[in-house]
This record gives structure tokens, sequence and C-alpha cells, in this order.
């Protein structure tokens, strides 16, 4: 083998061990920070609110099974009176495409009072939805609402940033190939959300920062 490709593929050797040693450090560093903080619905402890992160909205401004699947897992946390209030969190990238109003319509005829219900149009990926938790609505204790495969990385995320964070996890959907897609993703994500808190990222906290990114193309939400 020329020496000149040796060297290649040295470097490519050496990137790929990087990689792979970031991927599983992050994925470690997640899991070990969210362990003894997930619960099943019955067994949580209270808090004041719960959060529940965006997912995908049909054109029609119907959730997603995904997303309502999360919904009516924090309905019950407000029925059972583990939470008071309930935050959704999501993205409104386009005056057509509102995760945050669509959420709330379907908590609202769900039979959750209007009071109870706030609502954060800048959620774009999970570490934003985190630090807007904390910053912007002052939540110190929640519940995290999720599929089960992401909820390790969302409890991580508010605990390292300093917010008193359990989680409860739906796996009604489990078994799709969204889910199977969605898992693996996840785990990839790690690295970007502990790049995230390691630089402090900073995400979008005021209303005309908001505006400014409405219709933005190209957000990936992770």
């Amino acid at each position: 083998m020329p020496s000149r490709l040796r060297t290649v593929w040295s470097g490519l050797g050496a990137l790929i061990a990087v990689g792979a040693s970031a991927l599983i450090g992050s994925v470690l560093l997640v899991r070990r920070t969210a362990a003894g903080h997930i619960y099943a619905a019955a067994d949580v402890p209270p808090a004041p609110i719960a959060l529940v992160l965006g997912a995908q909205v049909y054109p029609d401004g119907t959730p997603s099974d995904f997303l309502a699947a999360r919904l009516d897992l924090a309905r019950q946390l407000f029925d059972t009176g583990k939470v008071k209030t309930i935050l959704v969190s999501g993205d409104r990238m386009a005056k057509e495409y509102d995760e945050p109003r669509a959420m709330r319509s379907y908590l609202l005829r769900a039979g959750v009072p209007a009071a109870q219900i706030l609502l954060d149009e800048a959620g774009v990926d999970t570490y934003s939805s985190s630090i807007r938790a904390k910053e912007v609505f002052g939540a110190a204790e929640l519940i995290v609402v999720t599929q089960a495969y992401h909820l390790p990385r969302a409890v991580a995320t508010c605990r390292l940033i300093g917010v008193e964070a359990n989680g409860v996890g739906d796996e009604t959907v489990q078994g799709s190939r969204a889910w199977r897609s969605g898992a693996l993703r996840d785990q990839l994500a790690c690295v970007k959300t502990v790049l995230d808190l390691l630089t402090r990222r900073r995400p979008v906290l005021k209303a005309d920062e908001l505006d400014a990114e409405v219709s933005s193309a190209g957000r990936s939400r992770t």
C-alpha cells in the first residue's frame, strides 16, 4: 500500500476512533445522569410542572401519534394530581406549522383548563426547551414527558442545567419504524447535547429573537 494511502487510512481510523469515543462518552454521561430519575406515571414524585416536548404536527394541526401519546401522558399526570401545570414546548417554524398551539388545542379538547397550560413557542430542540423552562418559565422542578427512548437525554439535560427533573416516558408507539429510527438518532444526538452543555449554547429567549427565527429553514429537532 502506498505511503500516502496508508496515511489517509490512518487519519480516517483516528477520526472514527475519536467519533466513537465521543458518542460512547456522551451516551454514558446522559444515562448516568438520568439514572434513578425515570418513573412510571403512577410512581413519579409530584412536581409543579410537566414539560411536554414537541414533535411532529400534521398540516391540519393534528398531533402525530408520537406527540398525542406524550400529551395523553401529561393529561394523565394532571388528572391524577401529579402536576398542576402543563408546559407545552415546541417549534413554531411558520404560521402554518405551530407545534405548541396544536398541543394546547389537543389538551383543551381533553379537558385540561386553559389556565393550567403554558405555551413555549421556541422549544426548537431538547436543549432549548430545557433552558427556556428554567430561565423563561422559572421551572426549578418538573416532570419531563416524551417517548421512553428520548427520556434519558431530556431528563439529563434538565438536571445538568440545574433543574430538578424526573421523567415519564411513553411506550405506546413502540415497535414502529419511526420509533426505531428515532431511538437511533437520539443516541447520536447525545453528542450534540453534551456540546451544547459544554459551550453553554444560548437558545432563543426573547420574543423578538423568536420572530427572527420563525420560517427559518432546515432546522433539526434534537
